[in-house]
Order: C-alpha cells, then sequence, then structure tokens
C-alpha cells in the first residue's frame, strides 16, 4: 500500500541527516495523501542507517494503524493533529536541531532580522505556551499538536506563510507541500535560528515590515517574481 509515498517519505527522513539536523533517532517526517487521508510516517527508535522504504507505517488520521510491522513514531499524533487542523499542508517535520531548540528552551520566538528569514516566513516563527500538567500526563503528542493549532489561532498567524513553529521546552515543527518541502523548511528554520540568535549577539534590530513584506511576496504568492515561471 502506497508503496511510492513509503519511498518518497523514507528518503525525505533521510535528509533530515543529510542537512545535519538529526542525531541518532532524534526526528521523524510523515507525508499525507489527501486523496485517501493517509498518512505515511517514520517508525519509532529505527535507526537512519537501519530504515528501509518498507520500514515506513501507514496511518488514517483517526490514529488507527492501517500497514506495517513496526510502531509509528511516537510523535505520530503531533503530525496528525496538523494535518486535521491545517489542511493545505502535505508535510510535516520534526528535528532537535540546535539553534531552533536553543529559542525553544529560551521559550522565545525567532524575530525576522532581515531578508533571509523574510524568504521563508512572514514574521517571527512562534513559540507555543508551556503545555499544562495535565495536557503532558494525558493525551501529550496529540496536545502537542493542539497547542500548535492554538497558538497559530490565537495569534491569528497563517500556517502558510510561517511554515514552522517552536514547541516551547522542545522544539521546532516544520511543514510543507509535501515531506521533502518539511524536511527543507526544517533545514531553513535552523539556519534562521542560527543567524537570529548571532544577530541577538550584536544588538541587532527586526527588519523593518517594508523589507519583510517586499522580500516575503517576491517568493510567495500571486505576483511573486523570484525564480523562473
Amino acid at each position: 500500500m502506497l508503496g511510492n509515498l513509503k519511498q518518497k517519505v523514507y528518503e525525505a527522513n533521510l535528509k533530515l541527516v543529510e542537512y545535519k539536523l538529526v542525531l541518532f533517532t532524534w526526528g521523524n517526517v510523515s507525508e499525507i495523501d489527501r486523496e485517501t487521508g493517509l498518512v505515511v510516517i517514520k517508525p519509532s527508535g529505527v535507526s537512519y542507517e537501519k530504515m528501509k522504504p518498507e520500514d515506513m507505517v501507514v496511518m488514517n488520521l483517526d490514529g488507527e494503524k492501517v500497514e506495517g510491522e513496526l510502531n509509528p513514531s511516537s510523535d505520530t499524533p503531533t503530525h496528525l493533529e496538523l494535518y486535521r487542523r491545517f489542511p493545505e499542508i502535505g508535510g510535516v517535520a520534526h528535528t532537535h536541531s540546535t539553534f531552533a531548540v536553543s529559542f525553544a528552551q529560551a521559550a522565545s520566538d525567532i524575530p525576522c532580522y532581515g531578508t533571509t528569514h523574510a524568504d521563508f516566513a512572514f514574521g517571527s516563527v512562534p513559540c507555543t505556551r508551556d503545555l499544562t500538567k495535565e495536557e503532558i500526563e494525558g493525551e501529550y503528542e496529540l496536545n502537542t499538536g493542539k497547542v500548535i493549532a492554538e497558538c497559530f489561532e490565537t495569534r491569528n498567524i497563517d500556517y502558510n506563510a510561517v511554515p514552522a513553529v517552536l514547541v516551547r521546552s522542545h522544539g521546532p515543527f516544520t511543514w510543507g507541500k509535501d515531506g521533502y518541502d518539511a524536511a527543507k523548511n526544517s533545514a531553513i528554520l535552523e539556519e534562521v535560528a542560527k543567524m537570529s540568535y548571532l544577530s541577538r549577539t550584536l544588538d541587532a534590530e527586526p527588519a523593518n515590515e517594508h523589507i519583510l513584506s517586499k522580500h516575503y511576496y517576491r517568493k510567495h504568492g500571486a505576483n511573486a517574481y523570484y525564480g523562473q515561471k
């Protein structure tokens, strides 16, 4: 079932290694087939070196395993909640990359200091609130997804314009049109977080709204003109 998608998700997970975003088994990528509502995700705790395409696990949006010999990633309920709440995304990635995690552990948004960030996201990458004791002791991974969605809703952030979030005290989740795109956004987020950290040490001021808008909209939206047609 979904053999091509399993291969694609397998390769997207390996991109996290190629981009130097993960150590050991610290990350995962998934992708959804919107026609069937099925999600393919990395198995839990399996090293990237030993992982095979057929190890990928197929889940439905109700959290039921449809196919696979192995247990899905422990973060699967978070991924599924993001697919339910953000209906236009096609892939989700999660890492524990150093600079993005540093902002999450500092309970800080990643401000937009310049055009590299603005090319990626329209405004700051938000950091969620803490999960409550009850949320942690209950359905922790599901509640993580709910807190992410709550963050975007209460702060009126467009998840298409800002394809990333920091979960407070935890780390980053990113998304995109598919698994490859989500993994790519994880790499961009880590580089943006690194630049922002260094900019803070130099007492930089966030970029003004004019340069933010110019760089974001020249790459995104109906009137974008960056790249080739």
